[in-house]
């Protein structure tokens, strides 16, 4: 196996020397890689999973500083794009490694299925660390997953045809290339079109004046082309990802292999949501379970359901990872708002256009569905705007040029709800019959026993971690009135 590991550090070295020639970025990466390969092996005690985070990431940080005092655009290839990367594989390996060394019982389904009972060689921790499909910009991996691919017990159970040299089920490479089609059709739409039309349109004296329906109008339409470069980016590793046999997750009704452990985005469901969370869900989606599983998680006390107070840990240390702009500040507290908004409406609003059981959907479900798509993608637009601008100048400069719209459908919303509309579209739901029943209080499921004596099986993962969410939703600190 140590041939696989070889081959990775090999290309991620090719990569980074006489490829982009940014030999100290590597250099970087290597000190925290070896940093925390030494505080795992040798520090037993609980802090060792913290110790590697204040490392990891306060690297991390320093370098975001440097970057913002030098004012490089986001553009411009630096450290700081594979260090985040990084720093979500090297936190993720501490908190896999301390869970090994916990009794199992006092381990959810995720931790025992991630953890990491034997401490690996350097070499397969290099190789881990350098991954080269996702050394750049993700999709990062957990340890586990990475040495089922290079062991490839993941495919222990499948046929395999006689003599075949690997056991990789037949599809991937169907998979992997219509990815990387995709991928150079996303970046060739941000090459033709997002150099000329992306969210700087907002501080042009030409967009200024045009009237405040048609400047909003048009800014909807310059929207996915500041997205479309992340769709590049990341259908591009995945497809490389899913080539070397990563992300496959299965066969589906036609007995197609399917291959989707890899994705990190779901451009479909960014660009015609049913609602706001469905875009969160679908939007840097490994950047999710790293901050559930490493810091929501983590930060709460034993045996306590994390809560709001994990939310805002887990929600500044995304801030953090992000970088130190303001602009990225601007985003996560507006979407706290945005959040609480969308829940409410939700839960206010659609009981009364569901259909009932048994009958097909009708079109005012439909024309629902239709009116939080677009508001959704109204709104998304609106809060994006700092988190590619910036700096709190620009950003504030756009939102005016936009009449403050999303702040008045933000607010607007708050206001309706919180003065006594969630109060009366309740006592209505009650009225029709409509009210859903109250969840039950339980905060984890047991998990059956493996018919094989194993037990690495623990509790499963909590029911409140289904909910999990950021920014956090302010309803979840000051909830309305019902």
């Amino acid at each position: 196996m140590n041939v696989f590991h070889l081959f990775n550090i090999a290309i991620t070295l090719f990569y980074f020397f006489p490829v982009l020639k940014v030999y100290g970025v590597f250099f970087q990466l290597l000190a925290s890689v070896l940093a925390t390969y030494a505080v795992a092996q040798y520090d037993r005690s609980s802090r060792m999973s913290w110790l590697v985070f204040a490392i990891v990431m306060g690297h991390l940080t320093i370098n975001h500083i440097i970057r913002a005092l030098r004012q490089t655009s986001y553009e411009t290839m630096d450290v700081t794009g594979p260090q985040m990367v990084l720093t979500m594989k090297l936190t993720t390996f501490s908190w896999n490694v301390w869970d090994g060394r916990r009794p199992a019982e006092d381990l959810d389904k995720w931790q025992s299925t991630k953890r990491v009972v034997q401490f690996p060689t350097l070499l397969e921790f290099l190789g881990y660390a350098f991954y080269f499909p996702g050394i750049l910009v993700g999709p990062y991996l957990e340890y586990h997953d990475y040495m089922e691919l290079i062991t490839e017990r993941l495919y222990d159970n499948l046929p395999v045809k006689e003599n075949a040299s690997r056991k990789l089920p037949k599809g991937r490479k169907r998979v992997a290339y219509s990815k990387m089609v995709l991928g150079l059709a996303y970046l060739g739409a941000y090459v033709v079109i997002a150099s000329k039309h992306n969210f700087t349109v907002a501080l042009q004296p030409w967009f200024k004046e045009q009237p405040l329906w048609k400047r909003i109008a048009m800014f909807q339409l310059y929207s996915p082309s500041e997205r479309v470069k992340y769709y590049a980016v990341w259908t591009l590793t995945e497809g490389a990802s899913i080539l070397t046999g990563f992300g496959f997750t299965g066969f589906n009704a036609k007995g197609k292999s399917t291959w989707t452990g890899a994705a990190n985005v779901i451009p479909l469901d960014i660009e015609f949501p049913s609602n706001f969370k469905g875009i969160l869900d679908s939007w840097n989606m490994k950047t999710n379970i790293w901050l559930r599983e490493c810091v929501y998680k983590r930060v709460a006390r034993k045996g306590k359901k994390p809560g709001f107070k994990s939310m805002m840990i887990t929600s500044m240390t995304s801030a953090f990872w992000h970088g130190i702009y303001p602009g990225y500040y601007l985003t996560f507290m507006l979407g706290g708002f945005i959040t609480a908004v969308a829940r409410l409406a939700r839960a206010n609003f659609r009981p009364f256009f569901l259909p009932k059981d048994g009958q097909p959907v009708s079109m005012k479900k439909r024309l629902y569905d239709l009116t939080g798509t677009v508001f959704s993608l109204f709104v998304l637009n609106y809060a994006a705007t700092p988190f590619i601008l910036l700096t709190i100048e620009d950003s504030i400069e756009a939102w005016r040029t936009l009449g403050y719209y999303g702040h008045v459908i933000i607010g607007g919303g708050m206001v309706f709800f919180y003065a006594g509309g969630a109060k009366f579209l309740r006592g209505l739901q009650r009225k029709k019959g409509l009210l859903p029943p109250p969840r039950k209080p339980t905060l984890v499921a047991p998990v059956a026993k493996s018919t094989s004596g194993s037990d690495s099986s623990g509790p499963s993962t909590p029911v409140g971690e289904q909910d999990f969410v950021l920014p956090p939703s302010f309803d979840k600190v000051v909830p309305p009135e019902k």
